[in-house]
This record gives structure tokens, sequence and C-alpha cells, in this order.
């Protein structure tokens, strides 16, 4: 049985992949909104016990379709560690259709685009990368630790490299104070990317971060689905992303949306208009959870 150590957190996409462990928690984890990883201290693991993870796994599954390495950086590595681990798959899962993993700007921004690209080559096939905010300010807020055009050159290194990206932001991360130039800063990023994927989400509290305490002291305000609505309305009437799948179904959001930029993206305003004018129901507090 592959042991797994701490709470386990994947893309939902990943829910029916094997997942394995390359590094232990986040090489940043800084960030003030953000309460994964917080019980982990970040490392790689030796080679060999990701090797024996995925001999375990060999031998339990007759067929494995989908990789994801986790934990929250596993780009992290470094390059030679991580082709090693690519290859060992590509030998011991021959059917698998594809590999994917997190990654931080910082992790992929302190790489050259040829090992990128050989990650890729050697069947790395998708970079989940979190933008959060297009607005520096928003960022400087959070302690992301990098600019939005620092993440967007990530981005971009990634897509150059061949493998598909897939982008998250936040809705209402930036508060009321910032809504505007959170939503329009995100769509000017997001449509210089062009991600493959785009992910919105909603601030949400659930476990204690350094921004649930700022807004339990009254320091941050926490948006309401009006607001939300109204901001994610904002960020769609301004990107320009042809082809990228837009998704705002997570259980954090208040209004479901999905559809492809921008073919869909005034469908997508309508259906936050009519949500604005009362005709469609916001998801209940109750039921926005992760």
């Amino acid at each position: 049985m592959i042991e797994y150590e701490g709470r386990v957190f994947r893309p939902p996409s990943e829910a029916y992949s094997l997942i394995v462990q390359v590094t232990i928690g986040c090489s940043h984890n800084k960030c003030t909104f953000c309460d994964m990883y917080k019980e982990k201290q970040f490392r790689v693991r030796k080679l060999e016990e990701v090797k024996h993870d995925f001999d375990i796994a060999r031998r339990q599954y007759r067929r494995v379709e989908r990789i994801f390495l986790a934990d929250g950086d596993a780009l992290m590595c470094r390059p030679a560690h991580l082709a090693e681990i690519l290859r060992y798959i590509r030998e011991l899962f021959p059917e698998c259709e594809r590999v994917t993993s997190y990654g931080s700007p910082a992790s992929i921004l302190v790489k050259q685009q040829a090992d990128l690209d050989l990650l890729h080559s050697l069947g790395l096939d998708m970079i989940y990368l979190g933008l959060e905010s297009g607005s520096d300010e928003v960022l400087r807020r959070i302690n992301k630790g990098e600019t939005a055009d620092e993440i967007v050159r990530a981005g971009l290194m990634v897509k150059q490299a061949g493998m598909k990206l897939s982008v998250t932001c936040i809705a209402g991360l930036g508060s009321k104070e910032l809504s505007e130039e959170h939503a329009v800063q995100t769509a000017q990023a997001l449509s210089r990317m062009k991600p493959e994927y785009i992910g919105l989400l909603t601030l949400l509290f659930e476990l204690p971060t350094p921004l649930m305490r700022d807004w339990q002291e009254g320091r941050f305000y926490l948006m309401n689905p009006i607001e939300i609505a109204e901001e994610t309305l904002t960020l769609l009437e301004h990107i320009d992303a042809e082809g990228s799948v837009f998704r705002a179904n997570h259980a954090s959001n208040y209004v479901n949306l999905a559809g492809t930029l921008n073919r869909d993206r005034e469908d997508m305003c309508s259906r936050l208009r009519q949500a604005l004018e009362g005709k469609i129901g916001f998801r209940s507090e109750a039921y926005r959870a992760r």
C-alpha cells in the first residue's frame, strides 16, 4: 500500500489519477489565503522512495492511465531528478496517457527552457499553475512571492515546451477595495497566457489562515455573492483567450459557469447577469466547501 504523508490535495480533474508524492508540501507555503500543506515541511523525496511507490502501484493496478505528481510543487525537483522519475513511469506504465503536476512560478522560472522541453519529451503533459490574481498589489498583499509578469512568463515557458497549461485564479481575493483592478488585470494576465484551461475559484475560509484572521479582526472584507458576480462579469468582459476552456464550477463558486472562450463568453456573462437580476439563485453558503 502506498503511504501518503499528510492531507491529499489535487486538482479536481485528477480525481481518478494515481497520485504519488514526488515532493512533500509546498516550496513557498506562505500565501496568506492558503491553508494547504501547513502541517508539512517542504522536501524533495529520495528517488528510491518515489520509485518504490510506483512499484507498489504497478503491482496493485492493472491499468494506470493518468498520474499526478504531488505534492504542491513537484516541479521544484532538479530537472535530472524529475527526468529520471518520468523515465521510470514510461518504463513501468507504458499504458499511461497523461502525467501532470502542480508547478509554482518559482519552480518554473528557476529552470531553463531546455529543461522544460526535456521534461515534456519524457511525458510531462500538463502543469497546474496558480496565478491567483493579475494585480501586483493583490499578489503583494497575499504574499504570493512573484509579480504578475513573472507568473505570466512562467506560464508561457510551460506552453513553449509543448505542455498544456491550467491556470487558477480566485474571485474576491482583492476584496471590494481592489475588486475592479483584480478582475481587469487578471483578465489581462490570462489573455497574455491563453492557457488551455482556466479555473476560477471564489475565496472561502475554512481552516485558519493569516487572511482569515484579518477577516475575523475586521482588516479584510469578504465579498458577498452579488459583489463576486459583478467582479466575475468584469473579468469575463475583459478577457481575450480564444480557445481557453473556462470553468467556475468549483464548490466555492456562487454561480456555476462553464464554456470555451471566447465563443461562450456572452452566454456566461448572460448567466451572471441573470443571477444579478435574481433569476438564478446563488449557491448557499452551506454548500460552499471543498
